[in-house]
């Protein structure tokens, strides 16, 4: 029996390592034009000014590119091989996220994602594809839930019954006629566990998110000084966070991944807090050459290590960040004074 134009791509998706593959129309439910449009008119959105410039795009992918009519939909795991919480119970050492303690995905998805396009182009006459992978104004968790590979957890994050909450994604519009995949069930039921485990409280309700009390959001996005109210609830997060991720019960069905590229570096898993701080420009692009961490920059790295310091409770910590009070990066050098404050008041509540 010959095989279907989908099953074709779907077995070609899984050569190359995806461990997951959709297809679904190219439109989204007014469900999701809405909430997205809810979100940034509410200003939850906090500075990510780029999701309110290109808002009608977001929410309809012909507007983005008149010609395609599908929409092929990848999944990647990531899922840590060992407990991805483990660093937050040691405050000397940071904790990075998950996604970024390897290569940076955008690069390693993209690469497959243009191995999977010339194989596409080659189904029909006059097939034309575009690859997305976060670079675009593609809503990728709705689509990926139209795609049938999971639904928007109450996290608002993308939940699979194979690969719980660790799955990247990426998408390849086309101009193919595709049957969507049929529906698969499953759903959060009366679960919450991801929504008590926010140290900030950044979801106002079930299916809602405020970035702006997201520590992702405020170690990887905001530039400015992180908001008082916000820094002891922190903890040792350096960059990014997975706690409402990790909370997943449908985690227990997630393998660790079998993408190579996507192993942790071990230097990456538990970095000591002293040693980070320490860095300049030269030294931080230099570790994170190849990392996502990199694209935020020595300075907002540095100040968010500083955070992690002043709630070490290490005295330990206080000379190097009494020697960051001196950073020429203003923003730097005031997470460095609330750092030496914060380790000085515990110092004087043990005496």
């Amino acid at each position: 029996m010959k095989k279907s134009v989908e099953d074709r791509i779907a077995e070609h998706a899984r050569h190359l390592g995806f461990d997951a593959v959709g297809f679904c129309r190219a439109e989204l439910p007014d469900e999701a034009r809405a909430r997205l449009r809810e979100f940034v008119e509410a200003g939850r959105h906090g500075t990510m000014g780029w999701m309110e410039q290109r808002l009608d795009q977001r929410g309809e992918p012909k507007t983005l590119w008149p010609e395609v009519r599908s929409v092929i939909v990848l999944g990647m795991s990531y899922a840590p091989a060992a407990d991805p919480l483990a660093t937050l119970r040691q405050p000397d050492r940071g904790n990075i996220s998950v996604y970024a303690r390897h290569r940076d995905y955008h690069d390693v998805i993209k690469g497959l994602l243009k191995h999977l396009a010339q194989f596409i182009v080659k189904q029909g006459d006059g097939v034309e594809v575009k690859v997305f992978v976060d670079t675009a104004p593609v809503l990728e968790k709705p689509l990926a839930e139209a795609a049938q590979l999971g639904w928007q957890g109450k996290h608002t994050n993308l939940v699979s019954r194979d690969e719980g909450s660790w799955l990247l994604l990426g998408e390849i519009y086309t101009t193919l006629e595709l049957t969507p995949s049929e529906p698969r069930a499953g759903s959060c039921g009366s679960c919450t566990r991801c929504l008590t485990a926010c140290p900030t409280d950044a979801f106002p309700a079930p299916y809602q998110l405020d970035a702006r009390r997201c520590i992702s959001y405020l170690t990887i996005e905001h530039t400015g000084p992180i908001p008082n109210e916000f820094r002891p609830l922190m903890g040792n997060h350096i960059y990014g966070c997975d706690d409402c991720l990790a909370a997943c019960p449908w985690n227990r069905f997630a393998q660790a991944s079998r993408q190579t590229k996507l192993t942790a570096r071990p230097d990456l898993i538990a970095p000591k807090l002293e040693e980070l701080a320490r860095l300049d420009d030269p030294a931080f692009r230099a570790l994170f050459s190849g990392s996502p961490i990199k694209r935020i920059g020595r300075n907002r790295f540095v100040r968010n290590v500083l955070i992690a310091i002043g709630n070490s409770a290490d005295p330990a910590l206080s000379p190097v960040a009494m020697e960051l009070t001196q950073d020429s990066d203003p923003v730097v050098a005031e997470a460095a004074q609330w750092a030496v404050q914060k380790l000085g008041e515990k110092a004087t509540c043990l005496q």
